[in-house]
């Protein structure tokens, strides 16, 4: 490792083989160059990464390094190698509450693709207009794990979890008023969800609910 990284970061190259999942680098916080440098180390040892809540100037820093690397702006999420490998395990449904919720959706979304799993995204049916979400229960009941993204009142995931016979990952997010208390209040709804079968990750962690439907489908 180059002596300019290990005063930054020490890299997880065996992740995979100990784990089975690939490295993950969060990139907000850290500095361009920062994140330049563990991305060519990375790239140079031929390992396998996901950049999230990466913004224009720390996605320009991966591609700077690996300019051939998938980035998608909206999820704020880059990957090397660009190409996901094939799908195996069950499908993974992300459904969004409403279009502000995409950037999260995504980030979840693009996670369990780039872990192996098909994924596919369900969007706008909060719970403001149930028929929405009732009109796409056919796919949610193809599902082996449903993630539902959610702030304002956050209480999609205990109406999808009453529908649907697979564990849903509740992700609360930042958007709402006031009183929604930066995800907060969406949050404390999820944790208190009357409805069996749901986990709750933390305000706005698309990629940690990527991640354990991705686990949670592997076998399924």
């Amino acid at each position: 490792m180059p002596p300019e990284l290990a005063q930054v970061a020490q890299l997880d190259h065996d992740r995979t083989d100990r784990r089975g999942y690939p490295e993950a680098v969060y990139c907000q916080h850290k500095s361009p160059a920062q994140v330049a440098a563990i991305a060519r180390e990375l790239v140079e040892r031929g390992s396998p990464t996901l950049f999230t809540r990466a913004d224009a100037a720390r996605a320009d820093a991966v591609l700077s390094v690996a300019p051939e690397a998938f980035h998608d702006a909206e999820a704020g999420l880059l990957a090397w190698p660009p190409s996901p490998p094939d799908p195996f395990g069950g499908l993974v449904v992300v459904a969004a509450a409403g279009t502000s919720d995409l950037p999260v959706a995504r980030e979840a979304q693009l996670t369990a693709t780039y872990l192996g799993r098909r994924a596919e995204l369900v969007m706008d049916v909060g719970v403001a207009g149930l028929h929405r979400v009732l009109g796409r229960l056919d796919l949610l009941r193809e599902a082996s794990v449903v993630v539902v993204v959610a702030g304002m009142d956050g209480a999609l995931p205990s109406v999808v979890a009453g529908l649907v016979r697979a564990p849903v990952v509740a992700v609360p997010t930042s958007v709402g008023y006031g009183a929604a208390f930066e995800g907060l209040a969406a949050l404390l709804t999820m944790l208190n969800s009357c409805a069996p079968g749901v986990s709750v990750v933390n305000i706005d962690n698309g990629y940690g609910a990527g991640h354990l439907a991705a686990q949670i489908s592997e076998g399924r």
